[in-house]
């Protein structure tokens, strides 16, 4: 019979490295179900489509923020620039150097002060656009002067650049008014209020009329504030014969809407650039370049659209 010879342990066979395992690991095949959860590459257009909702939620919610709080802030610093100037006009010479009588729409005019609803101060301007009414309370130019012979009238608004007439509506009868111009103070005596849908009817030869918007938030009317001259009435020179279509109560400035547009695709140009940078490049290093030019287009493009609002609302 033929010896068996058995064949002791020999050398293993040299293992081939897997892709996933260790060395000397057979590599595990993967399933289906793993090759399905790797994550999608992100779509570029639905990408830039999500951050410009996200810049159009920003920009209307900035709008807001600048209408009901920055143009407080923008006013307040404005009437209190336009005060000095006015004072230092109404010391020289007796008042001599302020204006009696048409001047420069935006310019500082009078001072007025109602203290039943704590207005102290406040500096009106000339014109009624909505341009000039961002400065404070504008006086309209077809009418005389406060404290000036016949029927003044000034503009004020109700919610927004510091809201000055945002307690006219809480006027009573009996009320003062007092006005500072160039001729001196004058005083009035509140003896009406009224609105666009119930009209005053006062034919008082000297009268102050204030108006305002009806609503701090859809202004679809105007309130009205009559009061009469109580001082003695003062001449003045001529008025304004015709005023311009802005000029008028509730009026919107409609030829700020071509600066509005401009402004408004050069902020496109500039969330479009940034995103597209963002998206091939570094993205924080994309929102830095983009940040400080499309801040300074924001405030241009938030101040011609405030201008398309009625101008005392």
């Amino acid at each position: 019979m033929a010896d068996t010879v058995l064949a002791g342990p020999g050398p293993a066979p040299a293992a081939q490295p897997g892709a996933g395992g260790s060395p000397g690991t057979a590599p595990e095949p993967r399933s289906p179900a793993a090759e399905s959860a790797k994550p999608a590459p992100a779509n570029p257009v639905l990408q830039g489509v999500g951050v410009g909702l996200v810049l159009l939620a920003f920009v209307l919610l900035g709008f807001a923020g600048y209408l009901y709080g920055l143009s407080g802030i923008q006013e307040a610093r404005t009437q209190a620039i336009l005060y000095q100037r006015l004072q230092g006009e109404l010391a020289q010479n007796n008042g001599e150097v302020a204006p009696l009588g048409p001047t420069t729409p935006g310019s500082p005019m009078a001072i007025l002060d109602i203290p039943s609803i704590g207005i102290h101060d406040l500096v009106v301007v000339e014109g009624t656009s909505p341009e000039n009414l961002t400065l404070g309370p504008g006086h309209l130019r077809d009418t005389p002067y406060p404290g000036q012979g016949g029927v003044s009238e000034i503009f004020g608004r109700r919610a927004t650049f510091g809201a000055p007439f945002a307690h006219l509506t809480q006027l009573r009868p009996g009320a003062f008014i007092e006005t500072i111009t160039g001729q001196g103070e004058s005083t009035y005596t509140v003896v009406a209020i009224g609105n666009s849908k119930e009209r005053i009817v006062d034919r008082a030869p000297n009268q102050l009329l204030l108006f305002t918007a009806s609503s701090p938030v859809i202004p679809s009317y105007y309130v009205e504030v009559d009061a009469h001259l109580t001082s003695a009435p003062r001449p003045g020179p001529a008025v304004a014969r015709q005023i311009n279509a802005p000029e008028l109560v509730l009026a919107g400035d409609h030829g700020a809407l071509v600066l509005t547009t401009l402004w408004a695709v050069a902020l496109a140009i500039i969330g479009g650039l940034g995103t597209l940078a963002a998206i091939r490049w570094s993205p924080w290093a994309a929102y830095l370049a983009a940040v400080p030019p499309a801040i300074a287009v924001l405030w241009c493009l938030y101040q011609s659209l405030a201008m398309l609002l009625p101008n005392i609302y």
